[in-house]
């Protein structure tokens, strides 16, 4: 009887061992069929290495590509390609990207004299190459093509985890920390409040690709594909149970009431629709958004504001910063008040008073807060250059807004529309990283290379038209006349 036993979990564990293969083989094949492409048009190295960024393959894989540094290699193909094969008197320096590259000295500083330089090096391995993929990639942004590329690309790339997780929620209801995508991952976009941020935060792009895209012209397969990855999206915060994700939809809410014809119908479908989807909901989701109001009983919440607060105390102490991961020196102790509906034990240690709140003892707490990450580690120097890198970007696309949303040109008909897209995205991650740690995520800082890089791509085409001796732009560039 054990003989048998043994041979069907023998077989089985070799059928698991070659659906894995099968799986790593796929992987290994769709990434060599990508790079066959990047060879002819060099430019796709950098989505390459934006789909490697984002949905980070190598974690998906089981051996194959797990022990490579992938994107590290695609990186250094993408650099090269833009070398040897692209056009450099189209590119652009600008602005915010001299702040990135102070921000990254500074970081590099604060790293290696700060606080606790080991603990820094951990987060320091993986924000440079970040920051450096961000200062690089406006410089390739050189036409109406690539910024449309890359924009398609981070959405198709993020609605490959929203999908998954749409499906899943709909399928069990999700739950908080419980709902996995395609792997039990708790890093990047893995992450559910950074993946409830981030889902959210490109709606508009969504919606932008499905109205003025070209590489997929707008058809009704698009619009259909489009509107279901829109409620896939929404599902994500529900699916994760994650509260940073319903503070982003509310804000993407309030951000349409200034474009839409009839605000007050909006807002009474909005509110309607909103009140007709809570019974519905998991009652966990409920219970969890129901924490926003009563925040003073909630110990994720009450740990954050203590966090919050020694993180001032840490900053004023210390203006340069302690550099990455400072947090791990906090020590806390707070008052969390009693919750009259909670009957259940808690798990941390506290000294209960008589007729009084708990009082909880803890260390070593994150930050649960971009802009406290930022004074932290980095001091006022580094907030300083973040908030104007992030606010500047919103800034300038309003200024794009404005400059084009009257142009009757057909050829200038996409512009104040993803001005308006990538602004809004920012503003939802603005909203969004008050409540998660998210200053360094990557698809943040693709998000202003992309804004950087229509910036550049339309004041050098302004200036073109100025030269031009009959004082027009220049013509729309379509796929198959594109250069790479």
């Amino acid at each position: 009887m054990k003989t048998r036993q043994n041979r069907i979990q023998s077989r089985k564990a070799s059928i698991g061992r070659g659906a894995r293969a099968m799986r790593d083989l796929v992987f290994v094949a769709y990434l060599l069929a990508l790079l066959f492409l990047a060879f002819k048009r060099p430019f796709i190295f950098t989505l390459i290495y934006a789909y490697i960024d984002i949905v980070a393959p190598q974690r998906l894989s089981y051996f194959l590509l797990n022990s490579v540094p992938l994107s590290l290699i695609v990186f250094g193909m993408a650099f090269l390609g833009y070398l040897l094969a692209d056009d450099k008197k189209d590119s652009r320096f600008s602005v915010r990207q001299g702040a990135m590259v102070l921000l990254l000295l500074y970081c590099g500083y604060t790293t290696f004299f700060g606080a606790l330089p080991e603990d820094a090096a951990e987060k320091w391995d993986w924000v440079w190459k970040a920051l450096v993929f961000a200062i690089f990639l406006p410089l390739t942004l050189r036409t109406k093509l690539r910024i449309e590329a890359l924009t398609l690309f981070m959405v198709l790339c993020a609605a490959t985890l929203i999908i998954t997780g749409g499906i899943k929620t709909l399928g069990s209801g999700g739950g908080y920390g419980a709902l996995v995508l395609l792997i039990d991952d708790n890093a990047g976009l893995y992450e559910g409040s950074i993946i409830s941020m981030v889902a959210i935060a490109i709606i508009p792009l969504m919606l932008w690709l499905s109205k003025h895209g070209t590489i997929f012209p707008p058809d009704w397969r698009v619009k259909y594909f489009t509107l279901a990855l829109v409620f896939a999206a929404l599902l994500i915060p529900i699916g994760t149970q994650a509260r940073t994700g319903l503070v982003c939809i509310a804000v993407l809410a309030v951000l349409q009431l200034r474009f839409v014809k009839y605000r007050f119908l909006y807002a009474g479908l909005a509110v309607t629709v909103g009140l007709m989807a809570i019974p519905f909901l998991p009652q966990s989701f409920s219970e969890r958004m129901g924490t926003i109001q009563n925040y003073k009983a909630d110990e994720s919440a009450s740990t954050r504001i203590a966090v919050w607060e020694w993180t001032i105390a840490y900053a004023n102490a210390n203006p340069m910063g302690g550099g990455f991961n400072v947090y791990r020196l906090n020590k806390l102790r707070y008052e969390l008040a009693e919750d009259e509906n909670d009957t259940q034990q808690q798990d941390y240690d506290y000294a209960l008073e008589d007729d009084g709140p708990i009082e909880v003892v803890d260390e070593g707490r994150a930050f649960h807060s971009s802009y406290f990450e930022m004074l932290g580690e980095q001091g006022y120097p580094g907030l300083s250059l973040w908030l104007f890198i992030h606010l500047g970007g919103i800034w300038r696309m309003e200024v794009l807004r404005r400059r084009y949303r009257k142009s009757q040109k057909e050829s200038e008909a996409w512009i104040a529309p993803l001005a308006i897209a990538l602004a809004n995205a920012h503003i939802i991650y603005m909203a969004g990283s008050l409540f998660v740690g998210v200053a360094f995520q990557p698809f943040v800082y693709m998000l202003v290379a992309l804004q950087i890089g229509l910036d550049t791509y339309l004041s050098r085409r302004a200036q073109e038209a100025k030269a031009s001796p009959i004082g027009g732009p220049l013509p729309n560039i379509k796929w198959s006349q594109a250069p790479s």
